[in-house]
């Protein structure tokens, strides 16, 4: 058993995040890790619980991903898009906030903007899934 408090993982500022092989700019976000097993043999975590803050008007833009992904929100407000992969179409526009939770399947293109005037948390667990597998 490990028991870690949040606030003893570093604070790391998220950039730049990749869609369709273009690296698409990310505003006023920061990860911590607060877990992560396994490796997908790209060095990247098969499971892992995140904890992720965004300033107001930061924003996380289209992009998408391998892994499943849930969402908890904390605190602050958020609105949440889901796209189309590819025409980049917004198809989706929820805002959600604290108790709120939001799952992303595997390769849905996705985004969020924090649209309060607070900075806004929420976790975000991500696990691998893969088709025909137990």
């Amino acid at each position: 058993m490990e028991v870690i408090h949040f606030s003893d993982c570093d604070a790391v500022a998220v950039e730049q995040f990749p869609f369709k092989g273009t690296m698409r700019k990310v505003v006023g976000t920061s990860v911590r890790w607060l877990s992560r097993a396994g490796d997908d043999g790209h060095g990247n975590a098969e499971y892992g619980l995140r904890h992720f803050t965004v300033e107001p008007g930061g924003e996380i833009p289209i992009h998408n991903h391998f892994y499943h992904q849930t969402m908890y929100i904390l605190t602050g407000r958020f609105e949440c898009w889901r796209f189309d992969g590819e025409t980049e179409k917004l198809l989706e526009k929820r805002e959600v906030g604290p108790g709120d939770s939001v799952y992303i399947p595997s390769l849905e293109a996705h985004g969020m903007r924090n649209v309060g005037t607070e900075p806004a948390t929420f976790l975000c667990c991500i696990a691998n899934g893969y088709e025909g597998q137990e």
